[in-house]
């Protein structure tokens, strides 16, 4: 190779590694690791006696109660001109068993990639809608835990399910207004609207003060919405058995809807050590005995049609005693469910917590949460009391005490 040659490789390797220096690419691993142990006071097991169950007295350990467990990859590359790309994936986990959450799904938490600029970001995959990003941190349950979402996670401010194929926007805060929109494809040939979902949201914060108010639309949500995990049924239930043990009996009779709207607001105010809020939803499940929903034998066992709606109300509290430790407490009320000749029913729950900090990432915790039940609920049965991450009482009250700890990377 001539001198001559050589400086001319050496410059162009000098140019091409200067390009890359200037992309500036950045990836970060991140995770939560949160794990304790239960005793729950009443929970359902099979039984060949009444409604082929019984009750009992459970002690068990589970995960992702205080904070969800997950492990993620979040990354970006400047593209120039105030353009840059991004992405995260981002994979829930059980820390007692190894397994996948969100029903078996590999990244079923988040998983998108998208570009933002100046105004904001547009992202294309699986990704939450705008009442988790909106109303979900303006509720109890940040405070007091999973056991403190609302009753059956009935409007999605517990983060249960997540939009699949979707497009969002998301704004950059202009002086405390932020908004976003997403729309999720459903995908089926023929029939643009059928198995979509949009969501409309928005908050402005102030000093301490925040608000927000958030819109959710799923059409035939068995399938678009509760269904789009990996283990999920395409002719059954997704909401769980509406006999035996039921995993959610506030609202698994009504899994043959054709349509799931859900809206609400929030405020939450902050000074000294002292944070409050409250919040409203109301929840909408629309024109049962939908065919598109499933085998309507277990989507609709007991003929429902017409629809039927939920009024949801929450209020809590959290005060620092020292930077370190907090005093939590949340109340919750959830009424409806009223079709046909049925009847309503609601639900009264009360929780509290008590955190403390051991370091900026590890947290220590004790959770007890009680919930009554009154009423007939969508099974066609007396109301059973019924918790986020527990299983069903088989009565119409149940209390959970939790000792916990959780270590976020």
């Amino acid at each position: 190779m001539t001198k001559t040659t050589a400086k001319a490789v050496t410059m162009a390797l000098i140019m091409t590694w200067s390009g890359l220096a200037a992309a500036q690419s950045s990836v970060t691993l991140y995770g939560v690791i949160d794990y304790g142990i239960n005793f729950v006071n009443d929970a359902q097991t099979p039984s060949s006696g009444a409604n082929g169950r019984t009750g009992g007295k459970q002690w068990n350990m589970s995960s992702s109660i205080m904070r969800g467990d997950r492990i993620g990859f979040k990354g970006s590359e400047d593209l120039g001109g105030g353009y840059k790309a991004l992405f995260v994936l981002e994979n829930g986990f059980d820390v007692g068993t190894g397994k996948f959450q969100q029903g078996g799904t590999f990244f079923g938490r988040q998983a998108y990639v998208g570009l933002g600029n100046r105004y904001g970001s547009l992202t294309f995959g699986r990704q939450y809608d705008e009442m988790v990003d909106y109303l979900g941190l303006l509720q109890g349950s940040p405070g007091v835990g999973a056991f403190g979402d609302h009753p059956g996670d009935v409007d999605n401010t517990g983060n249960d399910w997540r939009v699949n194929n979707s497009v969002k926007f998301t704004s950059q805060s202009y002086n405390g207004f932020q908004f976003s929109a997403l729309y999720g494809f459903g995908g089926t040939a023929g029939n643009f609207a059928n198995n979509s979902v949009r969501s409309f949201g928005a908050s402005y914060a102030y000093g301490g003060l925040v608000v927000a108010a958030a819109y959710l639309n799923v059409n035939n949500p068995n399938q678009s919405f509760y269904g789009n995990n990996q283990n999920s049924s395409a002719t059954g239930n997704n909401l769980g058995p509406v006999t035996g043990v039921t995993s959610n009996p506030i609202i698994a009779g009504f899994a043959s809807a054709r349509t799931l709207e859900t809206y609400g607001a929030a405020a939450r105010y902050s000074t000294g050590g002292l944070l409050f809020g409250l919040q409203y939803t109301n929840i909408k499940f629309k024109d049962l005995n939908n065919p598109e929903s499933g085998s309507l034998a277990l989507t609709n066992p007991l003929g429902y049609s017409g629809s039927t709606h939920f009024n949801n109300y929450n209020a809590y509290a959290t005060y620092y005693v020292t930077p370190a430790l907090s005093l939590n407490i949340s109340y919750d009320f959830l009424i409806g469910g009223r079709i046909d000749n049925k009847g309503q029913a609601s639900y009264n729950m009360l929780n509290a917590a008590v955190q403390y900090f051991l370091s900026k990432r590890t947290l220590v915790y004790v959770v007890a949460s009680g919930q009554k039940a009154s009423g007939t609920d969508s099974t066609g049965q007396s109301a059973v009391a019924s918790m986020e991450a527990v299983t069903p009482s088989n009565s119409n009250r149940q209390i959970v005490v939790r000792v916990g700890i959780s270590h976020s990377f």
